[in-house]
């Protein structure tokens, strides 16, 4: 009797054998978010397919938490479901802790995963630019994950795509926050040991011009580009004969591989030129558009998309 007196006393003090007597029993969670859907939907059909249950799983739930509280939720009437007053207490008491359940665990994913940003980006700039520099932001942002999409365009910002890379060559959505990257600067590009085949100089000391019988490179994803750059450039759009590709990017590939002359944009050459691949004899001009970092709202200044931002500002120079 004396060890018993003090197994009480104790655990009254610690007062969790007591909690343990006295905890309230609830019906499993599996039931309740059934009877929740149930309760929301007024209908154990709809709550089923919303959950993508059966029927008879719904309506088995709801039965299994009746008999544990020993009162109807539900009136039946023909094929349709009503909430009695012990039903539409019991839901919004499912309800509203369901609510701070999900909030919780949502910010405690927030918290504890890394935090992945969905970059969508014109497919050349993706592979000619971005992805080779991509090392450099991983290793100063060793926290921050980027999963990139290749697309170009218009794009739903804010449906799967946190951030998107883009010239300002068609118009954006009312409301899309632009960060401007840099200007769009474009030049003729050949093979280094092919400048003597497709460019003569025209004076000593002056620049390279196209030589009549260059072999002019085309894309069918920038059709006016070879216009566009001689009227930036100020001089007449080139009439030599040409060979055209399906997308830009395999027509910097046939330069690269001796076939002709393509138009080269700065930024997606760059590495090419500073390797000694690629030479750009008559240099580089802008051609009036730029490329933006775009974003459903400003960006702001801490977090995965400011640091982002600001390294795709560094990498630009």
């Amino acid at each position: 009797m004396l060890y018993a007196e003090r197994l009480t006393m104790s655990s009254d003090n610690f007062g969790e054998f007591h909690s343990q007597i006295h905890a309230t029993r609830l019906p499993p969670l599996a039931a309740l978010r059934c009877f929740e859907a149930a309760a929301r939907l007024e209908s154990f059909s709809r709550a089923a397919d919303v959950l993508h249950l059966t029927h008879g799983a719904i309506s088995r739930a709801v039965r299994l938490i009746e008999d544990d509280l020993g009162v109807a939720l539900f009136e039946r009437r023909s094929r349709r479901v009503f909430l009695t007053e012990a039903g539409r207490k019991l839901a919004a008491a499912v309800r509203d802790g369901l609510g701070l359940v999900e909030n919780a665990v949502r910010e405690i994913r927030e918290v504890s995963q890394t935090p992945t940003l969905v970059v969508s980006c014109e497919p050349t700039l993706l592979m000619r630019w971005l992805i080779p520099r991509l090392p450099d932001f991983q290793a100063r942002h060793p926290g921050v994950s980027i999963h990139l999409v290749a697309g170009g365009g218009p794009v739903s910002l804010g449906r799967g795509i946190d951030l998107a890379i883009r010239r300002d060559d068609f118009p954006w959505p009312d409301g899309t926050h632009a960060v401007p990257l840099f200007p769009e600067r474009v030049g003729p590009v050949c093979r280094v040991d092919k400048v003597p085949a497709f460019f003569d100089v025209a004076e000593v000391g002056g620049p390279l011009r196209l030589r009549s019988d260059a072999v002019l490179l085309h894309t069918r994803t920038r059709p006016n580009a070879w216009e566009t750059w001689a009227r930036a450039a100020n001089c007449a759009v080139p009439k030599q004969r040409g060979q055209s590709f399906e997308h830009f990017y395999i027509s910097l590939q046939a330069a690269i591989a001796g076939i002709g002359v393509a138009i080269g944009p700065w930024q997606l050459v760059r590495d090419d030129i500073a390797n000694g691949i690629l030479s750009a004899p008559a240099g580089f001009v802008e051609d009036g558009s730029r490329y933006h970092l775009l974003s459903p709202s400003a960006i702001s200044e801490q977090g995965a998309s400011a640091a982002l931002r600001d390294w795709l500002l560094a990498a630009s120079i």
